[in-house]
Protein backbone atom coordinates (compact mmCIF):
# COMPACT_ATOMS: atom_id res chain seq x y z
CA UNK A 1 0.00 0.00 0.00
CA UNK A 2 1.28 3.22 -0.90
CA UNK A 3 1.49 5.87 1.65
CA UNK A 4 0.43 9.27 1.94
CA UNK A 5 2.57 12.35 2.55
CA UNK A 6 2.24 14.63 4.58
CA UNK A 7 3.83 17.68 6.47
CA UNK A 8 5.35 17.35 9.59
CA UNK A 9 2.74 19.73 11.23
CA UNK A 10 0.18 17.06 9.47
CA UNK A 11 1.51 14.42 10.99
CA UNK A 12 1.17 15.93 14.10
CA UNK A 13 -2.10 16.69 14.04
CA UNK A 14 -2.91 13.20 12.53
CA UNK A 15 -0.84 11.66 15.84
CA UNK A 16 -3.12 13.16 18.38
CA UNK A 17 -6.43 12.66 16.44
CA UNK A 18 -5.48 8.58 16.42
CA UNK A 19 -4.23 9.01 19.79
CA UNK A 20 -7.62 10.75 20.91
CA UNK A 21 -9.67 8.50 19.42
CA UNK A 22 -7.85 5.32 20.99
CA UNK A 23 -8.17 6.78 24.30
CA UNK A 24 -11.79 7.32 24.09
CA UNK A 25 -12.54 3.98 22.14
CA UNK A 26 -13.35 4.69 19.47
CA UNK A 27 -10.71 2.72 17.26
CA UNK A 28 -8.80 -0.53 18.66
CA UNK A 29 -5.02 -0.87 18.92
CA UNK A 30 -4.72 -2.62 15.76
CA UNK A 31 -7.19 0.03 13.32
CA UNK A 32 -4.89 2.73 15.02
CA UNK A 33 -1.24 1.01 14.19
CA UNK A 34 -2.88 0.79 10.71
CA UNK A 35 -3.70 4.22 10.62
CA UNK A 36 -0.49 5.25 11.71
CA UNK A 37 1.42 3.11 9.27
CA UNK A 38 -0.59 4.60 6.51
CA UNK A 39 1.04 7.89 6.23
CA UNK A 40 4.60 9.01 6.11
CA UNK A 41 6.39 12.31 7.11
CA UNK A 42 7.53 13.42 3.60
CA UNK A 43 11.03 14.65 3.07
CA UNK A 44 12.06 17.92 0.90
CA UNK A 45 9.46 20.16 0.12
CA UNK A 46 9.46 19.66 -3.48
CA UNK A 47 6.53 21.12 -4.59
CA UNK A 48 7.48 24.53 -2.96
CA UNK A 49 10.64 24.49 -4.91
CA UNK A 50 8.60 23.91 -7.95
CA UNK A 51 6.43 26.47 -7.46
CA UNK A 52 9.45 29.43 -6.36
CA UNK A 53 11.50 28.23 -9.71
CA UNK A 54 8.63 29.26 -12.19
CA UNK A 55 8.09 32.60 -10.29
CA UNK A 56 11.76 33.39 -10.69
CA UNK A 57 11.19 32.05 -14.46
CA UNK A 58 8.79 34.37 -14.85
CA UNK A 59 10.54 37.31 -12.94
CA UNK A 60 13.48 36.43 -15.28
CA UNK A 61 11.42 36.95 -18.70
CA UNK A 62 10.14 39.86 -17.30
CA UNK A 63 13.89 41.71 -16.44
CA UNK A 64 15.10 40.43 -19.92
CA UNK A 65 12.12 41.87 -21.82
CA UNK A 66 13.22 45.26 -19.81
CA UNK A 67 16.86 44.64 -19.81
CA UNK A 68 16.11 44.89 -23.65
CA UNK A 69 15.83 48.95 -23.51
CA UNK A 70 19.64 49.03 -21.83
CA UNK A 71 21.50 47.07 -23.96
CA UNK A 72 22.55 49.38 -26.90
CA UNK A 73 22.35 46.70 -30.00
CA UNK A 74 19.49 46.21 -29.00
CA UNK A 75 18.31 49.54 -28.59
CA UNK A 76 19.57 50.26 -32.15
CA UNK A 77 17.42 47.17 -33.35
CA UNK A 78 14.24 48.13 -31.97
CA UNK A 79 14.99 52.04 -33.74
CA UNK A 80 15.09 49.78 -36.98
CA UNK A 81 11.66 48.25 -35.94
CA UNK A 82 10.08 51.40 -34.49
CA UNK A 83 8.14 52.03 -37.70
CA UNK A 84 6.62 48.29 -37.97
CA UNK A 85 2.79 48.84 -38.14
CA UNK A 86 0.57 49.17 -34.79
CA UNK A 87 -1.44 46.31 -36.85
CA UNK A 88 1.53 44.27 -37.46
CA UNK A 89 2.74 43.34 -33.55
CA UNK A 90 -1.20 43.36 -32.10
CA UNK A 91 -1.77 40.51 -34.70
CA UNK A 92 1.88 38.91 -33.53
CA UNK A 93 1.32 39.31 -30.29
CA UNK A 94 -2.65 37.77 -30.67
CA UNK A 95 -0.69 34.54 -32.39
CA UNK A 96 1.48 34.46 -29.41
CA UNK A 97 -1.39 34.61 -26.98
CA UNK A 98 -3.26 31.25 -28.56
CA UNK A 99 0.10 29.57 -29.15
CA UNK A 100 0.53 30.50 -25.09
CA UNK A 101 -3.43 29.32 -24.18
CA UNK A 102 -3.03 26.10 -26.55
CA UNK A 103 0.15 24.82 -25.20
CA UNK A 104 -0.52 25.58 -21.65
CA UNK A 105 -4.14 23.97 -22.26
CA UNK A 106 -2.55 20.94 -24.00
CA UNK A 107 -0.28 20.24 -21.29
CA UNK A 108 -3.08 21.01 -18.31
CA UNK A 109 -5.24 18.31 -20.12
CA UNK A 110 -2.08 15.79 -20.88
CA UNK A 111 -0.20 16.71 -17.46
CA UNK A 112 -3.04 18.10 -14.85
CA UNK A 113 0.02 17.26 -12.06
CA UNK A 114 1.79 20.32 -13.41
CA UNK A 115 0.44 22.94 -12.02
CA UNK A 116 2.99 25.52 -11.92
CA UNK A 117 4.48 25.12 -15.34
CA UNK A 118 0.73 25.31 -16.86
CA UNK A 119 -0.01 28.31 -14.88
CA UNK A 120 3.35 29.86 -16.22
CA UNK A 121 2.18 29.16 -20.03
CA UNK A 122 -1.19 31.13 -18.78
CA UNK A 123 0.86 33.93 -17.35
CA UNK A 124 2.51 34.18 -20.91
CA UNK A 125 -0.31 34.20 -22.71
CA UNK A 126 -2.01 36.42 -20.20
CA UNK A 127 0.89 38.99 -20.70
CA UNK A 128 0.60 39.00 -24.88
CA UNK A 129 -3.04 39.56 -24.46
CA UNK A 130 -2.55 42.47 -22.92
CA UNK A 131 0.04 43.68 -25.37
CA UNK A 132 -2.33 42.57 -28.09
CA UNK A 133 -5.09 44.30 -26.22
CA UNK A 134 -2.62 47.65 -25.90
CA UNK A 135 -2.40 47.81 -29.75
CA UNK A 136 -5.45 47.69 -30.77
CA UNK A 137 -6.20 50.69 -28.50
CA UNK A 138 -3.30 52.53 -30.38
CA UNK A 139 -5.43 51.37 -34.16
CA UNK A 140 -9.23 51.99 -32.87
CA UNK A 141 -7.97 55.16 -30.81
CA UNK A 142 -10.08 58.39 -32.02
CA UNK A 143 -8.72 60.68 -29.46
CA UNK A 144 -11.61 60.84 -27.34
CA UNK A 145 -9.23 59.31 -24.33
CA UNK A 146 -11.50 57.09 -23.11
CA UNK A 147 -8.96 54.13 -23.29
CA UNK A 148 -11.10 52.72 -19.89
CA UNK A 149 -13.18 50.34 -22.91
CA UNK A 150 -9.63 48.46 -23.32
CA UNK A 151 -9.41 47.32 -19.78
CA UNK A 152 -12.96 46.64 -20.20
CA UNK A 153 -12.59 44.68 -22.94
CA UNK A 154 -9.64 42.81 -21.45
CA UNK A 155 -11.95 41.94 -18.19
CA UNK A 156 -14.25 40.19 -20.82
CA UNK A 157 -11.64 38.25 -22.35
CA UNK A 158 -9.85 36.94 -19.31
CA UNK A 159 -13.35 36.28 -17.89
CA UNK A 160 -14.30 34.12 -20.94
CA UNK A 161 -10.48 32.67 -20.83
CA UNK A 162 -10.33 31.90 -17.27
CA UNK A 163 -13.69 29.68 -17.47
CA UNK A 164 -12.75 27.99 -21.17
CA UNK A 165 -9.43 26.78 -19.39
CA UNK A 166 -10.73 26.46 -16.23
CA UNK A 167 -7.25 29.04 -14.84
CA UNK A 168 -7.55 30.99 -11.78
CA UNK A 169 -4.42 32.69 -12.37
CA UNK A 170 -6.27 34.16 -15.31
CA UNK A 171 -9.07 34.63 -13.14
CA UNK A 172 -7.04 36.95 -10.94
CA UNK A 173 -6.19 39.23 -13.87
CA UNK A 174 -9.81 39.44 -14.34
CA UNK A 175 -10.11 40.65 -11.31
CA UNK A 176 -6.91 42.81 -11.26
CA UNK A 177 -8.23 44.09 -14.79
CA UNK A 178 -11.61 44.98 -13.36
CA UNK A 179 -10.41 47.19 -10.60
CA UNK A 180 -8.36 48.69 -13.24
CA UNK A 181 -11.04 49.83 -15.70
CA UNK A 182 -13.12 51.17 -12.52
CA UNK A 183 -11.07 53.38 -11.54
CA UNK A 184 -10.17 54.71 -15.06
CA UNK A 185 -13.74 54.62 -15.98
CA UNK A 186 -14.49 56.90 -13.05
CA UNK A 187 -11.80 58.86 -13.78
CA UNK A 188 -12.97 59.35 -17.25
CA UNK A 189 -16.33 60.94 -16.06
CA UNK A 190 -14.70 62.93 -13.44
CA UNK A 191 -12.69 64.81 -16.62
CA UNK A 192 -9.74 62.72 -15.47
CA UNK A 193 -9.84 64.41 -11.75
CA UNK A 194 -9.72 62.43 -8.71
CA UNK A 195 -13.42 63.32 -7.45
CA UNK A 196 -15.71 61.20 -9.13
CA UNK A 197 -19.51 62.02 -7.55
CA UNK A 198 -17.76 63.63 -4.61
CA UNK A 199 -15.69 60.29 -3.56
CA UNK A 200 -11.95 60.34 -3.83
CA UNK A 201 -10.19 56.37 -4.99
CA UNK A 202 -9.84 55.28 -2.01
CA UNK A 203 -13.51 55.75 -1.06
CA UNK A 204 -14.70 54.78 -4.17
CA UNK A 205 -12.67 51.30 -3.92
CA UNK A 206 -13.78 51.12 -0.80
CA UNK A 207 -17.62 50.87 -2.27
CA UNK A 208 -15.98 48.53 -5.32
CA UNK A 209 -14.64 46.17 -3.16
CA UNK A 210 -17.56 45.90 -0.58
CA UNK A 211 -19.99 45.27 -4.24
CA UNK A 212 -17.07 42.72 -5.71
CA UNK A 213 -17.12 40.63 -1.83
CA UNK A 214 -20.69 41.00 -1.34
CA UNK A 215 -20.76 39.16 -4.82
CA UNK A 216 -18.73 36.81 -3.97
CA UNK A 217 -20.37 35.59 -0.84
CA UNK A 218 -23.80 35.77 -1.88
CA UNK A 219 -23.84 35.22 -5.37
CA UNK A 220 -21.06 33.68 -7.13
CA UNK A 221 -21.48 30.34 -5.72
CA UNK A 222 -25.01 30.04 -7.70
CA UNK A 223 -23.49 30.59 -11.45
CA UNK A 224 -21.80 27.74 -12.16
CA UNK A 225 -19.87 28.85 -14.86
CA UNK A 226 -17.29 31.02 -12.02
CA UNK A 227 -18.47 29.04 -8.90
CA UNK A 228 -14.93 27.56 -8.57
CA UNK A 229 -13.68 31.14 -8.64
CA UNK A 230 -15.47 32.01 -5.56
CA UNK A 231 -12.69 32.05 -2.56
CA UNK A 232 -10.32 33.90 -5.25
CA UNK A 233 -13.12 36.26 -5.40
CA UNK A 234 -13.57 36.55 -2.25
CA UNK A 235 -9.78 37.22 -1.06
CA UNK A 236 -9.54 40.06 -4.04
CA UNK A 237 -12.72 41.34 -3.04
CA UNK A 238 -11.38 41.84 0.64
CA UNK A 239 -8.21 43.35 -0.44
CA UNK A 240 -9.72 46.30 -2.53
CA UNK A 241 -11.98 46.59 0.42
CA UNK A 242 -9.62 46.65 3.59
CA UNK A 243 -6.72 48.35 1.43
CA UNK A 244 -8.92 51.13 0.03
CA UNK A 245 -10.52 51.42 3.84
CA UNK A 246 -7.06 51.76 5.42
CA UNK A 247 -5.97 54.11 2.86
CA UNK A 248 -9.00 56.22 3.37
CA UNK A 249 -8.40 56.09 7.29
CA UNK A 250 -5.37 57.96 6.40
CA UNK A 251 -6.02 60.89 3.59
CA UNK A 252 -9.84 61.09 4.21
CA UNK A 253 -11.91 61.83 1.77
CA UNK A 254 -9.48 64.49 0.43
CA UNK A 255 -8.57 64.95 -3.13
CA UNK A 256 -6.19 67.64 -3.11
CA UNK A 257 -2.88 66.73 -1.05
CA UNK A 258 -2.05 70.23 -0.20
CA UNK A 259 -5.73 70.59 1.78
CA UNK A 260 -5.48 66.79 3.60
CA UNK A 261 -1.98 68.46 4.59
CA UNK A 262 -3.40 71.23 6.22
CA UNK A 263 -5.68 69.15 8.30
CA UNK A 264 -5.01 67.47 11.51
CA UNK A 265 -5.27 63.49 11.70
CA UNK A 266 -8.21 63.87 14.64
CA UNK A 267 -10.74 65.78 12.24
CA UNK A 268 -10.72 62.45 10.14
CA UNK A 269 -10.88 60.35 12.86
CA UNK A 270 -13.87 59.15 12.08
CA UNK A 271 -12.71 57.49 8.95
CA UNK A 272 -9.82 55.42 11.27
CA UNK A 273 -12.91 54.49 13.40
CA UNK A 274 -14.43 53.12 10.66
CA UNK A 275 -12.13 50.93 9.04
CA UNK A 276 -10.98 49.87 12.50
CA UNK A 277 -14.60 48.95 13.35
CA UNK A 278 -14.87 46.87 9.63
CA UNK A 279 -11.62 45.05 10.58
CA UNK A 280 -12.78 43.95 13.65
CA UNK A 281 -16.10 42.53 12.24
CA UNK A 282 -14.36 40.41 9.50
CA UNK A 283 -12.16 38.85 12.52
CA UNK A 284 -15.29 38.58 14.52
CA UNK A 285 -17.31 37.02 11.30
CA UNK A 286 -14.05 34.88 10.84
CA UNK A 287 -13.73 33.28 14.51
CA UNK A 288 -17.36 32.86 14.64
CA UNK A 289 -17.82 31.07 11.07
CA UNK A 290 -14.84 29.28 11.01
CA UNK A 291 -14.05 31.10 7.74
CA UNK A 292 -10.36 31.41 8.16
CA UNK A 293 -10.14 33.96 5.03
CA UNK A 294 -12.71 36.57 7.01
CA UNK A 295 -10.60 35.83 9.98
CA UNK A 296 -6.82 36.55 8.96
CA UNK A 297 -7.69 39.47 7.10
CA UNK A 298 -9.43 40.84 9.67
CA UNK A 299 -6.78 40.28 12.09
CA UNK A 300 -4.12 41.55 9.69
CA UNK A 301 -5.97 45.10 9.33
CA UNK A 302 -7.15 45.19 13.16
CA UNK A 303 -3.35 44.94 13.54
CA UNK A 304 -2.10 47.51 10.95
CA UNK A 305 -4.88 50.16 11.83
CA UNK A 306 -4.25 49.67 15.41
CA UNK A 307 -0.21 50.85 14.43
CA UNK A 308 -1.57 53.28 12.30
CA UNK A 309 -3.86 55.37 14.56
CA UNK A 310 -0.42 55.18 16.87
CA UNK A 311 1.65 56.86 14.34
CA UNK A 312 -0.89 59.40 14.12
CA UNK A 313 -2.33 59.98 17.09
CA UNK A 314 0.03 59.03 19.95
CA UNK A 315 3.69 58.72 18.66
CA UNK A 316 4.11 62.59 20.24
CA UNK A 317 1.79 62.49 22.88
CA UNK A 318 2.21 59.10 24.69
CA UNK A 319 5.04 56.66 26.05
CA UNK A 320 5.37 54.14 23.95
CA UNK A 321 6.13 51.61 26.86
CA UNK A 322 2.35 52.77 28.15
CA UNK A 323 0.90 52.65 24.75
CA UNK A 324 2.42 49.11 24.36
CA UNK A 325 0.67 47.60 27.23
CA UNK A 326 -2.45 49.07 26.58
CA UNK A 327 -2.20 46.97 23.19
CA UNK A 328 -0.53 43.83 25.32
CA UNK A 329 -3.78 44.44 27.67
CA UNK A 330 -6.39 44.40 24.87
CA UNK A 331 -4.89 41.60 23.11
CA UNK A 332 -4.95 39.48 25.93
CA UNK A 333 -8.19 40.24 26.77
CA UNK A 334 -9.18 39.36 22.99
CA UNK A 335 -7.21 35.90 23.95
CA UNK A 336 -9.18 35.28 26.84
CA UNK A 337 -12.43 35.88 24.62
CA UNK A 338 -11.60 33.49 22.28
CA UNK A 339 -10.56 30.85 24.64
CA UNK A 340 -13.66 31.26 26.29
CA UNK A 341 -15.22 30.45 22.96
CA UNK A 342 -12.61 27.60 21.87
CA UNK A 343 -13.16 26.09 25.61
CA UNK A 344 -16.89 26.28 24.62
CA UNK A 345 -17.33 24.92 21.64
CA UNK A 346 -14.88 21.45 22.52
CA UNK A 347 -17.35 21.25 25.67
CA UNK A 348 -19.96 20.97 23.06
CA UNK A 349 -18.33 18.83 21.07
CA UNK A 350 -18.02 16.47 23.74
CA UNK A 351 -21.56 16.28 25.12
Amino acid sequence: MKKLDVSRHEKETLDEAIRHWQEQGLLAETQANQLSDSYKLKGFDWKRLAQYAFWIALSCVVLAFLSLFADKMVLRWIEKLYDTPDAVICIFCFILAILFYGWGFRNKRKHPHKTFSNEALMTLGVFATATCIGYLGKIIDNGSGHFSLLFLASVVIYGVLSVKLSSKLIWLFTLISFGIWFATETAYHSNWGFRFWGMNYPLRFTLFGALLTGFALAWQRRIKPIAPFQPLTYIIGLTYLLVALWLLSIFGNYSDMDKWAGVRQWHIFYWGLLSTVVSLGWAWYGLKRQDYIAREFGIVFLIINLYTRFFEYLWDNLNRTIFFLLLAVSFWYIGRWAERIWRGNDQKQAL
